[in-house]
């Protein structure tokens, strides 16, 4: 059994139970397994692209290369920089922004590399390591009354020794109620939390019984979701509140609506939020695909850090547009681009960032990093930089094994913040 699934215990399964209680459901059946620096970043709003985004089609293009593909290059605000035709808003944004066109990765598999990007590690069959959110909301103080980490559209990496209070909160779909933030029809709140109380009750009762650990995981996700469900800034979550105008820039869509929330909480102050997007692992007809993830993510993030630069609050935020990997230079038989951790990219802005910088660089074909290579590793070290976190410091698991937040022989990149 894995040293750490006691800490498996989500918020959103909590509050699925917690409607059920009130129902009547037996209690037996609830309980479940489940700075040293001061940096410039307050917030950390990370793009996720699920499937292996591919460099030489968004950051890093080859103009009059056999790998170029079908997308041209665009000039961006920047002199010198260019990226491809499928963002063009972005591209207005890039003196806010950084690209990093070296990462040299190790994995090729989906499942390694995901964990790898988002936990700093490679995979232990002995421990879980906590995802750069739970991280972040660890080593950070909570801001107001919000979850510290929201995940929209898919799952955050697991929180892992960390334990259930550095786990994420999840949007399903951005901008619509969540039904688990509400007593079930007919409840009344005096009575919701009568019940509630009842219900703490014969928890203690229970601990001997069923577990300590178990029981403090369950009153931990409990008692964050009746926090969350009375509080005002709640209304943060309902995009209502916005006009038609900024729903329709940001692109009224899934995507869209996701970007446009993470605006709002981290306005709120909630320390992370993950937005997620898969679909790109496209070994056929990839330009096609990439045409309709630019038409999407373009107005979406351009729109985000406008924003964020406009209300002051892009100097202290953050932004990570990140995959696990990039795609082939070789374009197969299919009209697609297979996986490929040799070289990829990634994009970031704000929080401290130099605009409009390029570090590193592929080599004439983006199969090989030709200068600077970035290990998978310092991209986790520069955004504990940017946030004044500890890159030595050492946590101990439930277990007293002592574990690295960073790994030891990872580096900010230094050139991101000079």
């Amino acid at each position: 059994m894995n040293a750490c699934s006691d800490y498996q215990f989500t918020r959103r399964r909590m509050l699925k139970m917690f409607s059920a209680s009130l129902l009547g459901m037996p209690v037996s059946q609830l309980l479940s397994k489940t700075l040293e620096g001061q940096g410039h970043a307050e917030h950390v709003i990370l793009f996720w692209n699920s499937g292996g985004m591919s460099h030489l089609d968004t950051w890093d293009p080859k103009p009059g290369r056999k790998t170029q593909g079908e997308f041209n290059p665009i000039k961006t605000s920047v002199p010198d920089m260019e990226i491809s035709e499928i963002f063009p808003q972005l591209a207005k944004q890039m003196h806010h922004a950084a690209l990093i066109r070296s990462i040299a990765g190790t994995n090729g598999d989906h499942g390694r590399a995901q964990y790898e990007l988002q936990t700093g590690f490679n995979q232990s069959p002995n421990i879980i390591h906590p995802g750069l959110g739970s991280l972040v909301v660890h080593e950070r103080e909570p801001l107001g009354d919000l979850p510290a980490l929201v995940s929209i559209s898919g799952q955050a990496a697991r929180a892992g020794y960390l334990g259930q209070q550095c786990e994420a909160y999840f949007v399903g779909r951005p901008g619509q109620k969540d039904p688990y933030l509400a007593f079930p029809e007919g409840i009344s709140h005096a009575r919701g939390m009568q019940r509630l109380q009842i219900l703490e009750k014969m928890n203690r009762r229970s601990s001997d019984k069923n577990g300590g650990s178990e029981l403090k995981a369950s009153e931990t996700a409990l008692k964050d979701a009746v926090a969350l469900m009375e509080s005002p800034a709640l209304k943060a979550f309902d995009l209502k509140e916005e006009s038609t105008q900024t729903i329709e820039r940001y692109g009224d869509n899934e995507f869209g609506r996701g970007a446009l929330l993470a605006r709002r909480l981290v306005e709120k102050g909630v320390r992370f939020v993950q937005v997620n997007r898969g679909g790109f692992d496209n070994h056929g007809n990839i330009f096609e695909a990439m045409r309709n993830h630019g038409g999407v993510m373009d107005p979406a993030i351009a729109s985000l850090i406008s924003d964020l630069k406009a209300n002051g609050k892009l100097s202290k935020t953050l932004v990570v547009v990140l995959s696990e990997f990039g795609r082939t230079p070789r374009i197969n038989d299919g009209g697609g681009r297979d996986h490929w951790a040799r070289c990829f990219s990634c994009m970031m802005a704000g929080g401290g960032i130099k605009g409009g910088s390029i570090v590193g660089a592929s080599d004439e074909d983006g199969m090989a990093p030709a200068e600077r290579p970035v290990k998978v590793s310092d991209l986790h070290a520069s955004l504990c930089h940017a946030l004044g976190i500890s890159l030595s410091k050492e946590l101990y698991t439930p277990q007293g094994r002592p574990m690295r937040l960073i790994r030891k022989e990872a580096e900010p990149i230094r050139e991101l913040f000079i």
